[in-house]
């Protein structure tokens, strides 16, 4: 399953503007919370990959340099579930204007078998560019769920891993850079359909996964480090083991770790991003005509029940619209409603005040 953002290609793409590091990172600032060294690593990654795929500056060129080619570097998001992959990803679009589109690596099979073709990916990202070929060659695409790509050792010579190994190899060519046919009109292939021709050289490639059993192979490397820093650690060699083909561990060098959220990152997510979950609710409120605010105490409380359901920042929603379904349900306007830990607890019921 895949999901797709559009984007105003003609200026994002077409201006071809390299984005500094400080403006990459600055942007994500306002959007992910903590992760710093992740969006420092990321900021550098993509403001690099853009200067690569800008136009050439002539002004004192060492002439040594002419015609050398600069490799692409793609990049692996490693980091539990709820911990911001996706989010920084898409973030990363948001900030270089250009399109995006997301796809669930688990759906993926090698061509030929039940399951979506890797090409199918290029669909995706043609329909985010409203089927311009340009703007598409200069896209981001993000591959969710990358580590259920592994191979696994329980396969045996006479069974093919479609799903696995076989995928690995298909995402190889594409991410190394090919020409790949996509349907000129947007959806899936069909024999008779008119094809455009893509190249996927310059396209950024971010895959991302909870890599689970990945820090038991390091701590094996490393016995004495602890646990919480063993993902800032890894090397090739690891990505390797737990089952990620060498061919496609050396096409995307840049490793991103994002550690689990903590609970004060859980109460800046709530209020601090400029789309944060508690300001979209206050604006909902809003246009219904009440209002509503909540205690810092009341913060606290829905990043600690968050925290307790172990799925990262996506429990906060869950918390937050349990909380504020009493007060949408029977809110008067013209009245504010106070919202505090007991609220939230559901010791009492919300009361509305005339404002």
């Amino acid at each position: 399953m895949t999901t797709k953002s559009k984007s105003k290609k003609s200026d994002g793409v077409r201006r071809r503007t390299i984005p500094t590091p400080q403006s990459v990172k600055s942007h994500l600032d306002t959007i992910v919370m903590g992760q710093e060294q992740v969006k420092r690593k990321l900021s550098v990654a993509v403001s690099n990959h853009y200067a690569r795929v800008g136009p050439t500056r002539r002004n004192g060129f060492d002439s040594d340099l002419v015609g050398v080619t600069i490799e692409k570097s793609n990049i692996l998001l490693i980091g539990p579930t709820g911990s911001g992959k996706t989010h920084v990803a898409r973030a990363l679009a948001e900030k270089l204007n250009v399109p995006f589109c997301i796809c669930d690596a688990t759906s993926l099979t090698e061509a030929g078998y039940v399951g979506l073709d890797v090409e199918n990916i290029l669909v995706d990202l043609m329909d985010a560019a409203d089927h311009d070929v340009e703007a598409a060659q200069r896209g981001v695409v993000y591959i969710d769920e990358f580590d259920k790509l592994r191979q696994t050792s329980e396969n045996v010579s006479t069974t093919r891993d479609v799903g696995g190994q076989g995928v690995q190899q298909a995402i190889l060519k594409l991410i190394e850079g090919s020409n790949c046919r996509c349907p000129t009109g947007g959806g899936r292939f069909h024999p008779d359909q008119q094809t455009s021709v893509i190249d996927t050289t310059d396209i950024l490639f971010i895959c991302g996964g909870a890599f689970v059993g990945l820090e038991d192979i390091i701590a094996e490397r490393l016995p004495d480090v602890s646990r919480a820093e063993l993902t800032n650690r890894i090397l090739p060699q690891d990505l390797i083991k737990f089952g990620i083909i060498p061919e496609l561990v050396g096409r995307i060098p840049v490793i991103g770790s994002l550690r689990e959220l903590t609970l004060t990152d859980m109460q800046a997510i709530l209020t601090q991003p400029k789309d944060a979950i508690l300001k979209q609710y206050r604006k909902l409120c809003l246009l219904r005509g009440f209002e509503v605010e909540f205690t810092d105490c009341a913060i606290k409380a829905m990043a600690d029940a968050a925290m307790t359901l172990r799925i990262g920042a996506r429990g906060l929603r869950s918390v937050v619209e349990t909380v504020m379904i009493d007060i949408q349900f029977d809110a008067k306007s013209g009245c504010r409603y106070r919202v505090d830990k007991d609220v939230v607890n559901g010791i009492k019921r919300p009361r509305g005040d005339k404002i």
